[in-house]
């Protein structure tokens, strides 16, 4: 059977009402172009021809306007989609446009009563001279169009009605600048009926906002702004002038734009010298386009919502905060000047709603990557996940914040070598508890935790707290105490929000509503108050940062700071009674800071964001499965004082064995192996001897006195197999390791 032929909308309206008389006329004609430039004879049967076709579009059109039904104005209005898409804050108020549709370019719509008055008068003039006087359809331009072109003589007699018709209805779009005979038919067809049911205002504004004015731009809006900078309210008689001259050929060279708008110039007998139209033609034409100004508040939302073309996308942001953010962030920065640390990032949460009230992910033209967004680039979390191992330990009773953990050297045997880790000040503490421990951010206690733990168990922890890790334990081994493993400030913040709450796990959010989950119970929730007030603990913290330190607010608040390897990333994670806030500082591009950790570089910036936001000044609500218990250690390694416990394993008094008691050595370890560097020279190369408890006590080595022992004191080391003792002023021996040091060549 043969396929039928698609019939044009138009067409099926017309047959719907007048029958098949209609359609048969159509199959006849169907691939005859109206292209009156394609008639070579100046004969009189020529123009004739031209004459009959017109009054067949006419009788056609007589016909089919009764059947025809345009979409309202408002419908036109409302279906028009801006190529740029915006981000609203909470409060409605515009904090990011963006263009998304790269295919053309439209800004807003614009009512006529917003557009010069200069402009229409100039387009009547260039294109639809008797606008006011037809009914949609020239029909003496027509004819005088007809008769022309049957001389060689090409001249247009489309109305703006027509045109408008074009733009509406894609079926009467033309191709190549050709319209077939029944396109030109149901132009005329749809220009009827626009001026029926439309008023002549509305014709004049949709034209102007739907007609093609130069290579992407659409629209009067678009072509106003981009093409002069300024609204179409404040287009001039030159401007005008341009634009008009741009409608019939959008794409036309420059110097036939500026011989347009000079003729019509002389045509509507304005003053304007056709030699500053041409100069201003040239100019703006030949030059870019001009910058729109908007909002760029947010740009890194764009990539995290998508808004479609035109849409209007209200966030959970608050523009206010986002700007003050942003603020703290450059002020940091500007305060780290000279130290190698070119990017921030920060975010703030509300802590029981999980809505992102700020975001910020760069921080403009100091940069190190500009367009990288920090809130969701994956870096090294440092010490920021030794709250979640902490609180495994907790909720397993494995610790107490009360259990005393060995601060003391250690090497542990891997598949890639020996792991020794340092704390970060490079000294050693001894017995102290897990309170102090998490709160002083000591590495080697975290790592004798993550033994107690299981790396395999903290892995899955990890995880499950919305932290994914791509690789296996073994991957990351030991390091992932101290934080060897990548993840993103949005991600780690929602999991201390997690902390917050009592170990409940519920989704962040960036669009207002009904929150779409009831959340996961992922850490105990006496467990996750223990770590939560360890974190809150200033005193705990002293030791390490000093009571008055970057992470003290006039809020309550718990806090914790984190440095990658090498420097390359530092961070601040905190929370309030209400907000939850993050903060990394850093090089984008992997460049180490120098000298900069998460106590000079993050923790500043996170304060003064503390500081902005307020809170409650007391602490949350301590679980019914929590005790207190008044505890003392023997011999005083802390001082006394009321600790909480998960109720079964509180524990009064704490007496340390032995090899706890009296001094000791705390390093260099028993049978520690020191390799010396070979880039460095020897002579420049240290080891530092640390004791614990070793007041009048002095370093022996090899037999021989190096001097005091109760401070740590450098000494050059040799390659070999060495005895280090140490005694006190009589010669007794207290303590006594054995060592090796390897150099070049050694083995």
């Amino acid at each position: 059977m043969a396929k039928k032929s698609a019939q044009p909308n138009w067409l099926r309206r017309l047959v719907s009402c007048w029958g098949d008389r209609i359609q048969g006329r159509y199959n006849a004609t169907k691939h005859e172009a109206y292209t009156p430039h394609a008639y070579s004879e100046t004969t009189l049967s020529a123009k004739f021809r031209n004459a009959t076709n017109i009054l067949q579009i006419a009788l056609l059109t007589s016909l089919l306007a009764a059947c025809s039904a345009p979409p309202d104005p408002a419908a036109i209005r409302k279906g028009w989609r801006s190529s740029e898409a915006s981000l609203l804050d909470r409060h409605g108020q515009v904090i990011q446009s963006t263009r998304v549709d790269k295919q053309q370019r439209r800004l807003a719509w614009v009512t006529l009563a917003d557009i010069s008055p200069t402009l229409l008068p100039a387009v009547l003039a260039a294109e639809d001279r008797r606008f006011y006087k037809h009914g949609g359809v020239d029909w003496r331009a027509m004819a005088a169009a007809a008769f022309d072109s049957a001389s060689g003589d090409l001249r247009g007699a489309s109305t703006l009605s027509m045109q408008l018709a074009g733009l509406i209805e894609p079926d009467l779009r033309s191709t190549d600048g050709r319209r077939s005979i029944w396109q030109k038919l149901g132009q005329i067809r749809a220009a009827y009926a626009l001026e029926r049911d439309w008023s002549k205002a509305d014709i004049a504004e949709a034209y102007l906002n739907l007609a093609s004015f130069r290579g992407e731009l659409v629209g009067i809006d678009a072509a106003s702004r981009l093409l002069f900078g300024k609204a179409p309210r404040g287009l001039d008689q030159r401007e005008a002038l341009i634009l008009t001259s741009l409608l019939r050929a959008p794409n036309a060279p420059p110097d036939r734009v500026a011989r347009r708008a000079c003729a019509l110039a002389l045509h509507i007998a304005l003053t304007t010298g056709c030699a500053a139209i041409r100069a201003q033609t040239l100019a703006r034409l030949n030059a870019p386009q001009a910058a729109l100004p908007g909002p760029n508040a947010a740009p890194e939302l764009i990539a995290q919502l998508r808004p479609t073309a035109g849409q209007a996308l209200r966030t959970t942001i608050d523009a206010r905060l986002q700007a003050q953010v942003r603020a703290q962030l450059q002020a940091q920065l500007a305060q780290l000047e000279g130290r190698n640390v070119r990017d921030a990032a920060a975010v703030v949460l509300d802590r029981q709603s999980g809505e992102v009230l700020a975001w910020v992910g760069q921080i403009g033209a100091g940069s190190s990557a500009r367009f990288v967004d920090g809130v969701v680039s994956p870096r090294q979390a440092g010490s920021t996940l030794k709250p979640f191992l902490y609180a495994l330990a907790f909720e397993r009773k494995l610790l107490t914040p009360a259990s005393l953990l060995d601060d003391s050297p250690v090497a542990l045997t891997t598949a890639a070598g020996q792991y020794i880790p340092q704390n970060y000040d490079r000294s050693f503490r001894g017995p102290v508890s897990a309170r102090t421990s998490l709160a002083s951010s000591l590495n080697i206690p975290a790592v004798r935790t993550l033994l107690l733990v299981g790396l395999d168990d903290f892995h899955a922890r990890l995880n499950a707290l919305g932290l994914p890790l791509p690789q296996q334990p073994a991957y990351y081994g030991y390091g992932l105490a101290l934080g060897s493993a990548e993840v993103q400030l949005i991600q780690l913040a929602n999991a201390y929000r997690a902390l917050a709450n009592g170990g409940r796990l519920t989704p962040w959010r960036l669009q207002p509503g009904a929150p779409s989950s009831t959340g996961q119970q992922v850490i105990d929730e006496a467990a996750s108050w223990l770590t939560t007030d360890i974190l809150a603990d200033r005193l705990a913290r002293s030791p390490a940062f000093g009571l008055d330190n970057p992470l003290a607010t006039s809020v309550w608040s718990a806090a914790k700071t984190g440095t990658s390897k090498d420097m390359r990333d530092n961070w601040a994670m905190g929370f309030t009674n209400r907000y939850v806030v993050g903060v990394w500082m850093g090089n984008a591009d992997g460049e180490a800071m120098w000298d900069v950790s998460g106590v000079s570089g993050a923790a500043p910036a996170w304060r003064s964001i503390v500081g902005l936001l307020g809170g409650d000044a007391f602490a949350p609500a301590m679980p019914a499965s929590i005790v207190k218990e008044s505890i003392n250690y023997l011999p005083a390694v802390e001082a006394p004082r009321q600790e909480y416990f998960i109720a079964g394993t509180e524990q009064s008094g704490f007496e340390l064995s032995s090899r706890y008691v009296g001094p000791s050595i705390v390093y260099p370890a028993k049978q520690m192996i020191v390799a010396l560097d070979p880039d460095i020279p020897a002579n420049r190369q240290r080891l530092w001897l640390r004791a614990s408890q070793a007041k009048g006590m002095q370093w022996w080595l090899n037999g021989q006195k190096l001097g005091a022992a109760d401070a740590p004191l450098a000494w050059q080391p040799s390659p070999g197999v060495h005895r280090l003792s140490l005694q006190n002023q009589t010669g007794t021996v207290a303590d006594s390791v054995q060592f090796q040091v390897r150099g070049v060549g050694n083995k």
